[in-house]
């Protein structure tokens, strides 16, 4: 199967400012890519490089089989979606106006945009000026627009801005449904913990530089974290420290009934039978290394990570 989206060590320069530095991605079709990093990394620049907006300054971008700039992807590009990051419409059109007129620039009908209307909570306010949105009304409108024609490619800059937690919830709902059709989407965040259950790959970048490229099970076994264990029990005094330290275990804390226990991976199956022995046990939870604590992980230089 052609990939969806390929970047070949891609670079981005303006003057003397390096945007972006010898990207290389291959982007399956019917995945979710989650782009992170912090502002300025270039989570934005790539997403425009794909678009075919900005010209990358060296390296190969194809996106379904073309260049995303070639003139035979103007059709394929009918079928993409994009949200900016900062959503800005005509404010003196309705909401349902302005879907309409995007809808007619991809040759979409009307029944598209009841559709989408309703879908992302706006119905209600279809007939109200778009200067009379709140942000969060104003971020849904524009999510609407980028799934107009059921895109097989969807690019979407800091989709969760303005969502309250129902709304988020409900966008990466829809983002699983999309998948699952077989719609390919990159999605940017520097927002980590509501996209951690949906992305299947990750790519963490910083200053212009990729920093990690993988699923979240291939990158917690290359950082080799240590893993949480957290255990409940009905201990008498002194026999967590006692039972632990017996066993090696030196990273640990008690909080009245509580052990919060922190071990290598390769541990992990040992002190869980360590502990699932204790007669004294009630609970045991096992925690993998976070979305957050890769990011933080992947985004501090080597020398600072080996102290």
């Amino acid at each position: 199967m052609t990939p969806c989206i390929e970047l070949r060590n891609v670079g981005k320069y303006y003057d003397s400012v390096t945007a972006l530095s010898d990207l290389s991605l291959t982007i399956d079709q019917g995945e979710i890519v989650g782009l992170l990093g912090h502002n300025g990394a270039g989570k934005t620049t790539t997403i425009k490089l794909i678009l075919g907006v900005i010209a990358p300054s060296r390296g190969d971008i194809t996106v379904l089989g073309h260049s995303p700039r070639a003139r035979q992807t103007n059709n394929l590009r009918m079928q993409w979606g994009y949200l900016p990051e900062s959503v800005s419409f005509y404010e003196q059109l309705t909401g349902r106006e302005v879907l309409e007129y995007f809808a007619r620039l991809k040759r979409i009908g009307r029944a598209r945009c009841e559709e989408l209307l309703a879908q992302f909570a706006l119905s209600q306010a279809a007939d109200r000026r778009v200067k009379t949105y709140s942000k969060g009304m104003r971020q849904r409108l524009g999510l609407a627009q980028a799934m107009l024609s059921s895109p097989r490619l969807l690019l979407l800059d800091e989709p969760t801005v303005g969502l309250d937690p129902i709304a988020t919830r409900d966008f990466f709902t829809t983002l699983d449904q999309l998948r699952q059709q077989g719609t390919t989407i990159v999605l940017s965040s520097h927002v980590l913990p509501g996209i951690e259950q949906h992305v299947d790959r990750v790519a963490i970048l910083g200053s212009g530089t990729l920093h990690a490229w993988g699923s979240l099970p291939e990158l917690r076994r290359d950082a080799a974290l240590p893993l949480k264990i957290r255990a409940r029990g009905n201990w008498p005094e002194g026999v967590p420290a006692s039972l632990l330290q017996n066993h090696g275990i030196t990273a640990w804390e008690q909080i009245d009934n509580h052990l919060l226990i922190s071990v290598p991976l390769e541990r992990k199956l040992e002190v869980l039978r360590l502990l699932l022995a204790d007669e004294h046990i009630e609970d045991v939870e096992v925690q993998s290394p976070s979305l957050e604590a890769l990011y933080t992980h992947y985004n501090t230089p080597q020398e600072s990570r080996d102290v």
